[in-house]
């Protein structure tokens, strides 16, 4: 007998299929052997090209039209050599990059040493995600094709991450914008963005956005790679049901949704692909973990978000959720790629995993009751204890992670109901610490697990309404705050000085429980081969790129899997 789950999968497989079937219309404008489609970053029409508005670009603004100084591997912890030919520490305080030359802006103007000091110097025109670098950067010095970047005080980690995260732009067209056009302009499509990427701007409307090959890309002659479709079509998300459809039928090629029921799907006959070919399936791409709110009684009890931590069946998520597309979090919530830091003596001796009879046990001795016979236990003062845990509304796998949640802890007795704000209220709830629990994501994968620490406690407190920087629970502790900025000011190449001072950072979060690991979010690619062939997985034969579209995943390695792909025979 087929279980219910299945029953479900082949009703929500054939509405996609249909839904497929009605949007293929906005398909079929290009020859298809010379056409990727993709799906998965943008849910609504395309609105600006600027790379400087770094959360609401449109698709492939960074890596397919303006590139960076270097790419990252973070499955091989390399640097690749981009618009530099190489970079390096020359003293303490001096960082030298070598700029390439022969590069050329896809308006034929060349490429400089001086665009790459122009970008980083409108940091001090404009008010720029880039403009905090000035606070530690001092000068920038151009000497031929050298660019020089002398320091104030290094901030190691925090300088790699921007090798390859900061677009270089040119100076021949932005520098006659002012510093509203610079950090606000849409910087296209009329005039359409100029960059040194493997693609232009070639049209876009309220359903899609689509690139062309540039046939004087730069690294064709330089390192012989040619990205091999001509053109990039991203279609704007409708739903995750459509989405499937068009995957189903090979009418989109890759899509970075996600897409439930995978597991059930490899084997069906769609030549459907995943970068692993089981359980994950996919590579982790961030830690999903539970925000607390310190400010809100009773989450101000180290205690209490102890019995919290003990009573949530994260296993139960990942079976019953995810059907173990996803994997269980480290306690730490360090992603795989950084499992070198992890201290596993500290995990050990401080880790918490699921537990509820511990939970009732942790819970009682810190003189938390059940005073009324409801099932759900009182504060210690005799108060009612009634939380809501959130996350928005239609993010269908994150709603089944919060019912399991909240019937993980109403075994134990403590009250949490789930909520489903729209994606509007629940930033708003969190940013402005209006919220009791929620489940947030926000810090990616990168070069350095710096990034995570400077997510979890960010030191800005209140900085936090009017930024995504993260510590939404409003955690204070100055010397958490200090281990990650003494972590920043580690050179990246010392190894033992970073495990140090993460070991610390880890014995603090641990003990104090700011925030709940749970698990890892995967780096959604669903891959069809039907018109395609050649994609990233995990077999010892094929390309190990990441392969996906979001934003700050071109420049970490997924522009070279489109160097990788063949039209199918």
């Amino acid at each position: 007998m087929w279980s219910r789950t299945r029953v479900v999968l082949c009703a929500l497989l054939a509405l996609a299929l249909v839904l497929g079937l009605a949007g293929a219309t906005v398909l079929g404008q290009f020859a298809r052997n010379e056409t990727l489609y993709t799906g998965g970053k943008q849910w609504g029409p395309v609105s600006n090209w600027n790379p400087f508005m770094t959360g609401n670009y449109a698709m492939g603004t960074i890596g397919l039209c303006y590139e960076t100084l270097f790419l990252y591997d973070p499955l091989t912890n390399q640097f690749i050599p981009w618009l530099a030919e190489s970079g390096r520490w020359v003293n303490a305080t001096t960082y030298e990059v070598l700029v390439r030359q022969g590069v050329k802006w896809s308006d034929g103007q060349p490429f400089t040493a001086e665009d790459v000091k122009f970008t980083f110097e409108l940091g001090k025109k404009a008010a720029l995600n880039i403009s905090s670098l000035w606070d530690w950067l001092d000068s920038i010095t151009v000497i031929g094709a050298y660019v020089e970047f002398s320091f104030k005080e290094p901030l190691y980690q925090e300088w790699d991450n921007d090798l390859y995260n900061i677009a270089i732009v040119p100076e021949h067209i932005w520098g006659s914008w002012d510093a509203t056009k610079v950090a606000t302009g849409a910087n296209g499509p009329d005039p359409k963005p100029i960059g040194t990427g493997p693609y232009l701007f070639y049209a876009v409307d309220d359903t899609k956005m689509v690139w062309v090959k540039n046939d004087n890309w730069w690294a064709t002659a330089a390192l012989g790679k040619s990205v091999a479709p001509k053109y990039i079509v991203d279609l704007v998300n409708t739903s995750n049901e459509n989405s499937l459809g068009l995957v189903l039928q090979g009418q989109e090629d890759l899509n970075n949704n996600y897409l439930p029921g995978i597991s059930d799907l490899i084997a069906g006959g769609y030549a459907l692909h995943t970068y692993y070919p089981s359980a994950p399936y996919h590579l982790a791409a961030n830690t999903a973990w539970l925000d607390i709110n310190l400010q809100h009684k009773p989450m101000d009890d180290l205690a209490f978000r102890k019995a919290l931590a003990y009573a949530i069946n994260v296993a139960d998520i990942v079976s019953r959720d995810y059907g173990n597309m996803v994997a269980a979090a480290d306690p730490t919530g360090l992603l795989p790629t950084w499992s070198q830091f992890v201290d596993q003596s500290v995990v050990q001796r401080l880790g918490i995993t699921y537990n509820p009879a511990q939970a009732k046990q942790t819970l009682a001795a810190a003189g938390y009751k059940d005073v009324n016979g409801d099932g759900f236990v009182e504060a210690p003062d005799g108060s009612k204890i009634a939380l809501k845990i959130i996350v928005p509304n239609g993010w269908s796998d994150w709603m089944a992670a919060i019912q399991i949640i909240s019937a993980s802890t109403k075994a134990v007795g403590i009250n949490v109901e789930p909520s489903y704000p729209d994606y509007g209220g629940y930033l708003d709830a969190r940013l402005n610490g209006t919220f009791d629990l929620a489940i947030d994501n926000q810090a990616q994968i990168s070069n350095t697990p710096w990034s995570y620490y400077h997510f979890i406690f960010y030191d800005k407190l209140a900085d936090i309404p009017s930024t995504q920087g993260g510590n939404y629970g409003r955690y204070n502790n100055p010397a958490a705050f200090a281990l990650v900025t003494q972590l920043d000011k580690t050179a990246t190449s010392d190894v033992a000085g970073m495990k140090s001072v993460i070991s610390q950072l880890q014995t603090i979060q641990l003990t104090d429980l700011p925030i709940i690991p749970l698990w890892y979010n995967g780096m959604w690619a669903q891959m069809s081969s039907a018109h395609w062939t050649g994609w990233p997985s995990s077999a010892a034969g094929d390309v190990h790129y990441l392969p996906v579209t979001w934003n700050g995943y071109w420049n970490m390695t997924s522009i070279l899997m489109l160097c990788n792909l063949k039209p199918a025979s």
